[in-house]
């Protein structure tokens, strides 16, 4: 009937796919039918899946944190500067502007969404939720990139964060375990190491450590070969002074990669231009293979989270091909400014 119909001229051959879009436009608003319906407290989130990706400068998206967050990142980064007494986020200093602070961008947003999705409601108390529906356990890993002197900003960091301290959804270490939170706070940069570590009774800003220092043997070897020498780079040769972005500052005490632990670490990272190379031909080699499965080994056995940064961003294929592979060899994290690229992948 309906063929013979279209066939009349009276009838469209495909149904129309815009009439439920179009089906009661009114519902849910106020007055109308379905009022007070339509809505839930954690909508802010709903339908996001979480999945493994870190949004590098997030403070360059039009919509810091939250275009990370409609992509389902469960990382993102802030450089902050330490300057008059307030932390503003930006890539350098002429950047930086007086309202694009610390707070407002990050803390403040974050406390209100976590707020909204753990809403006062007349049903007794619930389970903590995170910024995420889909999935209320997972934790957001919110990267803190000390631009100015390691110690004082330090301070004015665990200042600011008080007011997720004061909510408890932040990830905390109390002297034996951890307390797994809302939001997680990683230092890198110029965070110090040793006030990291030294805040032993209640530890809320972990280390983002030094994923080359993790290279670990392959399994069997008790030590490295020679062929295993040829792939490792020592991080004094590796870094000089600055680190390249990764942050030294107050590891003078530190006598080995297992000084790095889940108590006081969360990332392990390193520049992957600097420490694999660059890609010839498109095709990583068999000893940057071997580097990277090396450097992963390590960073498992200390539970660390493994994440590269600097990879190739151009061409896609490339860049893609890169992801994979350190995806399949077993990082935990991947880092780049295409949220969109890393959110279709299927990782």
């Amino acid at each position: 009937l309906h063929l013979l119909q279209v066939l009349l001229g009276r009838a469209r051959l495909l149904w129309d796919l815009d009439f439920y879009e179009n089906f009661l436009p009114d519902w849910a608003s106020p007055g109308r039918a379905g009022e007070g319906l339509a809505r839930y407290p954690t909508d802010a989130t709903r339908d996001v899946i979480p999945i493994r990706c870190h949004s590098h400068n997030d403070y360059w998206r039009k919509v810091p944190l939250y275009d990370a967050l409609h992509w389902g990142c469960t990382g993102v980064e802030a450089d902050v500067w330490l300057l008059n007494e307030e932390l503003y986020v930006g890539h350098n200093t002429a950047s930086l502007t007086r309202k694009r602070t610390f707070r407002n961008l990050y803390v403040n947003p974050l406390v209100a969404l976590i707020d909204t999705m753990n809403p006062n409601n007349t049903f007794g108390t619930t389970s903590r939720h995170g910024v995420f529906d889909e999935d209320p356990d997972q934790s957001l890993v919110l990267l803190v990139d000390f631009k100015t002197s390691g110690r004082e900003t330090y301070r004015y960091v665990q200042k600011q964060i008080s007011a997720l301290r004061e909510k408890d959804y932040l990830t905390y270490y109390d002297g034996e375990k951890i307390h797994k939170r809302a939001v997680t706070v990683v230092g890198t940069g110029n965070t110090p190491f040793d006030l990291v570590v030294n805040e032993g009774q209640r530890r809320e800003i972990f280390f983002d450590a030094p994923l080359d220092q993790m290279w670990e043997p392959k399994r069997g070897h008790d030590t490295r070969t020679k062929e295993d020498d040829a792939l490792y780079i020592a991080p004094t040769k590796l870094w000089g002074k600055s680190g390249g972005g990764q942050g030294n500052e107050g590891t003078d005490f530190v006598t080995s990669a297992d000084d790095f632990n889940t108590t006081n670490s969360y990332y392990a990272s390193v520049s992957f231009a600097k420490s694999i190379g660059f890609v010839w031909r498109g095709k990583l080699s068999h000893k940057q293979l071997e580097k990277i499965r090396a450097q992963i080994r390590g960073a498992k056995k200390r539970g660390l989270v493994v994440r590269y940064w600097d990879t190739p961003s151009w061409p896609i294929n490339l860049r893609n091909y890169i992801w994979h592979t350190l995806m399949a060899e077993g990082a935990d994290m991947l880092n780049g400014d295409d949220l969109k690229g890393m959110a279709v992948e299927n990782w």
